[in-house]
């Protein structure tokens, strides 16, 4: 995976600082941030040139190259980053194995040290939570000098493929809050217990009969159960529960779980009927009524 990370008293960072594609790399451009850093270092590293190359042109063309604070890296793992002479104090960066965290306007000097430390020592696979602790560190060592306003976290696969829309796993941004990487954090889980939710579509087990012991089942309502603590108090994976349910002929378990759901919003009740032209809910009169009556 490839991703960029980030946190700012700016409001709605994420509309310029982070910018990342499939199997290409990600750019993070930001003190007095130009955006064309991230399209026209995508275009570079897209084409082959490496991260250092691609960021050296890209400062070499740039009049203002001396506010600007730049990182890159590409899709070897190879990074880049630029501070300019003129960024606002304190400034810095520092360089890991394929990873960079740069600060500009920080209280402290220490900030960038502590962010790589911090991403360091966050070990698994989990780039998205990596990325999260690097900026948890900023903020605990000082942070932004004005304060906190918005964050951001994109992450892409590493690899490209022929449908790179697919490839874009995490793209949240908090545009204005005073808590922005809890609240960050908050829609991450929420991503991925709508990503589990979505599962349940994609793996075709609404569009055909159920067995009321189907171990396919089971593990569905599991899933559902676990999607459904995180997602609360939206009630929608109860109301899918409901629906494998009925399918399943356990009528009794089916209508406790749409009474459930329907307890926030009772039109999840008129959603069942809608679902027979689309060949999720069967047509079938009697098991309509057991579970609506």
């Amino acid at each position: 995976m490839i991703g960029v990370a980030v946190q700012s008293h700016y409001f709605g960072v994420g509309r310029v600082v982070t910018w990342a594609e499939a199997g290409v790399g990600a750019i993070a451009t930001q003190s007095l941030p130009e955006a064309s850093y991230g399209p026209r270092g995508l275009e570079l590293m897209r084409g082959g040139t490496a991260a250092p190359a691609a960021l050296s042109q890209l400062v070499a063309r740039d009049p203002q190259g001396a506010l600007r604070q730049v990182a890159m890296i590409d899709s070897r793992g190879e990074v880049a980053v630029h501070t300019g002479g003129a960024c606002l104090a304190k400034a810095g960066h520092a360089l890991g194995a394929e990873v960079s965290v740069q600060a500009n306007l920080m209280e402290k000097e220490t900030v960038w040290g502590a962010m790589l430390a911090a991403f360091e020592a966050a070990t698994g696979d989990d780039l998205a939570l990596r990325l999260l602790a690097a900026l948890d560190a900023a903020e605990r060592e000082g942070g932004d000098l004005r304060g906190k306003q918005s964050a951001a976290i994109l992450v892409v696969s590493g690899t490209r493929s022929e449908a790179p829309w697919d490839q874009r796993l995490v793209d949240l941004r908090v545009d204005d809050h005073p808590e922005p990487l809890p609240e960050l954090r908050r829609l991450l889980d929420q991503q991925r217990a709508a990503d589990r939710l979505t599962q349940v579509f994609v793996g075709g087990l609404l569009f055909g009969p159920i067995a009321p012991d189907a171990p396919e089942l089971a593990r569905a309502l599991d899933e559902l159960d676990a999607t459904q603590r995180v997602l609360e108090p939206n009630r929608e994976p109860s109301f899918w529960q409901a629906i494998l349910l009925a399918k399943a002929g356990r009528i009794e378990e089916a209508r406790a779980r749409l009474d459930y759901a329907s307890s926030k919003n009772p039109r999840w009740r008129m959603l069942v009927e809608r679902l027979i032209p689309a060949g999720i809910f069967p047509d079938d009169r009697d098991l309509l009524r057991a579970i609506l009556d």
